[in-house]
């Protein structure tokens, strides 16, 4: 969910992890030249995630940390694409948290821009939820600091493809 801290704890993860770090929304900018902001309002919210679900299927498995839109759950296929990219790890925060941080973020974010933006804060958790859900690794971020949230979910991710690859 946007406020997670998908970016900041992606981030710091491929910076500990020796890895390349990507987000599907920067993609997205670089291939339109615009905003996010401005890539909604241009062509619209359905578009975009046509546009996000292009994206993740013109990238190929590698050794890299992927933080994706908010909204990229929404779509089937991107399951599909997101697993054969790597481990699906879900940020959960409650409404508090993600009201708090959102709040103090400088970023716009295009389904917010409305008068009630918290109203549909708790709206877009509540159609969302299940979904982020069905992610490979569930982790709750509660406050702790990025650094320590992104060395927790490394040995989280560490242990996962262990029990897989002995499964």
């Amino acid at each position: 969910m946007m406020g997670s801290g998908k970016s900041s704890v992606g981030r710091q993860l491929a910076e500990i992890s020796g890895r390349p770090f990507e987000d599907t929304d920067m993609l997205l900018e670089r291939r339109f030249g615009r905003t996010v902001s401005q890539i909604f309002k241009v062509y619209g919210e359905e578009a975009f995630r046509g546009h996000e679900t292009s994206v993740l299927k013109s990238l190929t498995p590698q050794d890299c940390v992927l933080a994706t839109g908010g909204g990229i759950v929404m779509r089937d296929a991107n399951w599909d694409e997101m697993r054969r990219l790597g481990t699906v790890i879900y940020l959960r925060a409650d409404l508090s948290r993600l009201t708090n941080r959102l709040e103090q973020s400088k970023r716009k974010r295009p389904l917010l821009m409305v008068e009630d933006w918290e109203g549909k804060l708790s709206d877009l958790i509540d159609q969302r939820a299940h979904l982020y859900e069905k992610a490979d690794i569930v982790f709750d971020t509660e406050d702790s600091p990025v650094f320590e949230v992104a060395a927790k979910i490394k040995l989280l991710i560490e242990e996962y493809e262990q029990r897989l690859e002995h499964a």
